[in-house]
């Protein structure tokens, strides 16, 4: 889909019709945003701005150049946007080109809540944006005011998660791969702000933007360096958070390690109380200790005394660790 914003009537009129090229100059055209354009949107914008798109592999690339680069042309410019999915992101490239005459050419395969806000900014106030520069640097803008809400969210995220983690005394799965999750968000929006930033500082270098644009990327670039120390912090956050769960999860296997030990201590005098009177030899001299009543009844005491020793042994075990405080 292809959508043309035209200047016109001191107004910024929306238009779908690649015919437009064919009657129009680039003083009529501010913006040309193309979102999962068909081939033929692609040649009628690559022939009326006389430029080559960006190919999706170009886009996509990490180098410093891919991110931000100028030719005799155009100044070509690729930028990550987060999609959220739910609890996590889904990272979605942009491609931007500014032509010599100031016409900007966006090129994208998601929606974006960045471009419908700047789309109101554009209807509310087009004086402001009499060039594609100032209309980039103000996708920026919203761009990193967006970027800000996602690390205030992701703040607010692992502060709720700390304090689950201390009204807990037991830690399971689920939370470890909570944790799990915030890293690896916190850590693609990092990359996702420093990618901001190289933007900015190509930017910053040029000397093809207007003048007025310059002071604004200061404090956008300011923006930028605060969020990332943001996203530091959580990081940093989180990695102590996982840190102290694992250390609860080894406390919680040492007690049932501890249990278990101690159990197998105590009753291992009446196992070999009963190992010793479970032997099959002939000449057992308990075997034959019995205690016969007037009435002729008889009680076989060497079977008492065996029990006798297994409750003695087992309870001054007990006793003993208690004496050591080790239960």
């Amino acid at each position: 889909m292809i959508t043309i914003y035209l200047k016109q009537y001191n107004k910024i009129i929306r238009n779908a019709d690649p015919k437009l090229f064919d009657e129009l100059g680039y003083d009529d055209i501010l913006w040309i945003d193309l979102l999962n354009p068909t081939i033929k949107e692609q040649k009628a914008v690559e022939g009326f701005m006389e430029i080559s798109l960006q190919t999706k592999q170009q886009v996509e690339e990490i180098e410093s150049t891919s991110k931000y680069s100028e030719t005799e042309n155009a100044i070509i410019s690729n930028s990550n946007f987060f999609v959220p999915t739910g609890d996590s992101f889904v990272v979605q490239p942009v491609s931007f080109i500014i032509s010599n005459e100031g016409v900007l050419v966006s090129v994208r395969t998601a929606e974006f809540r960045t471009f419908r806000e700047a789309e109101k900014r554009l209807q509310m106030s087009y004086r402001s944006f009499s060039t594609g520069y100032h209309l980039f640097i103000s996708l920026l803008e919203v761009r990193i005011d967006y970027d800000a809400d996602l690390v205030e969210m992701i703040a607010k995220q692992v502060a709720a998660l700390s304090k689950d983690i201390n009204s807990e005394d037991s830690i399971d799965k689920k939370v470890i791969h909570r944790i799990n999750a915030l890293l690896e968000s916190t850590m693609l929006l990092r990359e996702n702000i420093f990618d901001r930033q190289r933007v900015l500082s190509g930017i910053l270098r040029s000397e093809r933007f207007p003048n007025d644009i310059y002071p604004r990327l200061q404090l956008m670039i300011k923006d930028v360096n605060s969020l990332i120390n943001h996203a530091d912090f959580s990081f940093q956050r989180l990695d102590y958070i996982q840190d102290a769960a694992l250390g609860l999860i080894n406390i919680e296997q040492n007690e049932i390690v501890k249990i278990f030990s101690v159990a197998a201590v105590i009753f291992m005098p009446a196992t070999l109380v009963a190992s010793i009177y479970g032997m099959n030899f002939h000449a057992m001299p308990e075997l034959d200790w019995v205690y016969t009543f007037p009435d002729g009844t008889t009680v076989p005491l060497g079977y008492l005394f065996a029990i006798g020793l297994m409750i003695l042994f087992s309870a001054g075990t007990i006793w003993f660790f208690r004496y050591k405080k080790w239960l």
